[in-house]
């Protein structure tokens, strides 16, 4: 099971469990411990991770950060929990600054079990940023930032670039809020630096407020522009599918959120057989881009999470079941199967699916 699945599984038993978890203690127990076994580290080994770690601060003593993650024995990640019903705020972020000022940790994570709240010293060493660099929801996972987060898993962990990546987050992060607000509600100045660009005249209070609605229309209509031009791609992309042929239908396009509203039922089978074809996989590539997407009348998995790089399809809603691969010009060669075991005998084909996608951009590689 791939990183991205622990998460979706621990995702599913917090929506389960919530509802039960009223303590700080069982939010660490239910929730916090899984997500630091999901990041590769073993809860049980004090030289990985140490619960109630002393973290004293000046006058007072005996202070404890919920769990520090060591590295060489010293602590690298403190994770400060809350109770899964507490809202985090600016205190509890205060009370993790305080830990963090005190040792040699270079990420402090603040967490209530559901949302996980990452920071760093980015601004000045060894004093923790009054904001943090990523958030994650694991109620609501953000994808794009799972290989982010994959960073700080013990198997691929590295400070150094782990610090460069949290700089790259923070800023994009706080860029992407501030043209948010501005798309919103433009303030003087932004308003004022447009109109250096486009307005010769004098630049009174009286024409910058006169122009702010003007710039927050011409905002939108960028992006409403932006938007088009990527649906009609999309469409137009789709219309080419068609005419190649039916190996890609119409429901290879659905999302799979517009498949569960429709009530699609992903079984424990199909799962099951995903898991096969990425172990099969894993030999030729790497299988965080190998994806799945479910449909009414079949079980897609595809490449880097995209409709037009179908590898097979496990076709397992009917008593007989079968494997469909993908071969040259993408055409669908089914085969029947009996059990799971079954799709280990095609593992050559399934392997070959991906030839195809060598020959048109050269990026499938191990």
């Amino acid at each position: 099971m791939d990183f991205l699945d622990q998460l979706q599984v621990l995702s599913a038993r917090i929506s389960k469990q919530i509802s039960l978890i009223n303590t700080e203690e069982a939010t660490k127990n239910a929730f916090v411990m899984p997500f630091i076994q999901a990041l590769g580290y073993d809860i049980f080994d004090p030289t990985e991770v140490i619960p109630e770690f002393t973290a004293d601060v000046g006058s007072k003593k005996g202070e404890k950060v919920d769990y520090a993650i060591m590295t060489d024995g010293k602590p690298t990640i403190l994770v400060e929990c809350k109770c899964c019903d507490s809202k985090l705020t600016d205190v509890h972020a205060g009370q993790l600054r305080r830990y963090f000022h005190v040792t040699d940790a270079r990420i402090g994570v603040l967490t209530n079990g559901c949302k996980y709240m990452f920071f760093s010293d980015l601004e000045e060493k060894n004093i923790m940023d009054d904001k943090p660099f990523m958030e994650i929801d694991l109620l609501d996972i953000d994808e794009q930032l799972i290989s982010e987060l994959k960073r700080l898993s013990k198997s691929t962990f590295e400070l150094d670039k782990m610090l460069s990546t949290a700089n790259t987050l923070k800023y994009t992060r706080e860029i992407k809020n501030y043209l948010e607000s501005q798309i919103n509600a433009p303030s003087h100045d932004f308003v004022k630096l447009i109109l250096s660009e486009v307005y010769t005249g004098l630049k009174t209070q009286q024409v910058i407020e006169q122009f702010a609605p003007i710039v927050k229309k011409s905002l939108n209509g960028v992006i409403n522009d932006h938007i088009k031009n990527r649906l009609n791609t999309a469409l137009s992309d789709q219309s080419i599918e068609e005419n190649e042929g039916d190996h890609l239908t119409d429901e290879s396009d659905i999302t799979q959120q517009e498949v569960d509203d429709r009530g699609i039922i992903t079984t424990e089978e199909e799962l099951e057989g995903f898991m096969v074809v990425k172990a099969i996989l894993r030999e030729v590539l790497d299988v965080d881009r190998i994806h799945h997407r479910d449909t009414k009348s079949y079980f897609g998995i595809l490449l880097d999470d995209n409709n037009r790089k179908p590898i097979c399809r496990l076709h397992f809603n009917t008593s007989q079941k079968y494997l469909g691969v993908f071969g040259s010009e993408k055409k669908e060669t089914k085969h029947s199967i009996d059990s799971l075991n079954d799709l280990y005998n095609f593992s050559n084909e399934i392997k070959a699916a991906l030839d195809i996608y060598r020959e048109e951009d050269g990026q499938v590689e191990a």
